[in-house]
Order: structure tokens, then sequence, then C-alpha cells
């Protein structure tokens, strides 16, 4: 133990994951995109936080699914070329890959072009997210500013401050309005 608590003290940097687990696309079962561009800003000025709306999901298995499902919806009802978002966060703690780094999303008008958006599922609206979901949130921007994805002045927002929504939920937004770089001068 000793041995351990002396190499984070002189190696403080061992310590630190830079990025939380990433289910990538291929691995939750992911449909092609029919396109794809890059960002038009890159490293990303913005990241954007929303939530899913509805139910949220506690383990792998289920995220997946629900992962798929709003695929399905984006692709199928919103006629969008892909999922929405970069990344989604599953009830159990894991980061499922959506656009991915760098890509051009559909979440928000006004920031698909220079932003990362990130959709926490579930609905908070009147509950707050999980500990582990708002850890796996930190940890996904973190590794955003390490990777060189977004930049290190970034701007984080919630959807409602890029158009007239409800999203990410009143208890979600309260959260992430109290998180260093969140901008409350951006408004819709």
């Amino acid at each position: 133990m000793f041995r351990l608590v002396l190499l984070l003290v002189v190696f403080p940097y061992l310590a630190q994951s830079a990025c939380p687990t990433i289910i990538s696309r291929s691995e939750w079962g992911a449909r092609a995109p029919k396109s794809s561009k890059s960002l038009a800003q890159n490293p990303a000025p913005f990241v954007v936080v929303h939530h899913s709306a509805d139910a949220n999901c506690q383990n792998r298995q289920s995220c997946k699914n629900r992962v798929k499902g709003i695929q399905d919806y984006h692709m199928n009802h919103n006629g969008w070329q892909d999922i929405g978002y970069n990344f989604l966060i599953g009830g159990d703690g894991n980061v499922y890959e959506g656009r991915g780094w760098g890509i051009w999303g559909a979440h928000v008008p006004n920031y698909n072009s220079n932003s990362i958006g990130i959709c926490v599922i579930g609905n908070f609206q009147s509950i707050a997210p999980s500990q582990t979901q708002l850890d796996a949130l930190k940890q996904l921007i973190s590794c955003a500013q390490e990777g060189n994805y977004i930049r290190d002045d970034y701007r984080l927002i919630g959807h409602r401050q890029g158009s007239r929504t409800s999203c990410p939920g009143n208890q979600l937004f309260n959260e992430i309005s109290r998180w260093a770089h969140f901008d409350a001068g951006v408004r819709p």
C-alpha cells in the first residue's frame, strides 16, 4: 500500500484515468450513418448537454438497446443522417459513442457544427441523474479537453440555451449550471 501511495505522490498522473469507458458504435450495434462531416470548428468551442427525456437504462444491454432505439428514431422519424448526439451516457455509467469526436451533430440548431453534443439517458425534469452518470459526464468532458476535441476555454450549455425546449430537464440543467465553463449568457 505504501508503494502505491508513494507512486501516486511522485507520479500523480497515474491516478487519473483520461477517459471513461466508451462503448463503440460497433459494440452497441449502430447502423451505418447515411453521411457525416467534420465539425466546422475543431476543437469544438461548445459542449451541449441533453437528456433523452425517457426512461433511464441500468445495465449495458438495456443501454445498448436504448441507444439503438434513439438512433432508429433519429434516422427513421426525424430523417437525420445518424443518431443526433456525439455521445450518450447510460445509467450503467458507460459512455456510448454516437457520432463520435469531431463529427457535425444534429442535436441543437446553430451549435451542431461547433459542439460536442452529450445526451444523458433518462428524464431529468423532476429527478436528478445518478452520481454515476454525472461522474461519467465530467470525465468525458475532461477526456475531450485532454484529447483536444474541445477547446481549453470551451463553453458548457444545456440544450434549452440553444433552442426553445425543456431539455436537458430542470434537474440536470441546475446541476451543470454550477460547473466550471458553464455559460449562463447563451440564450435561444
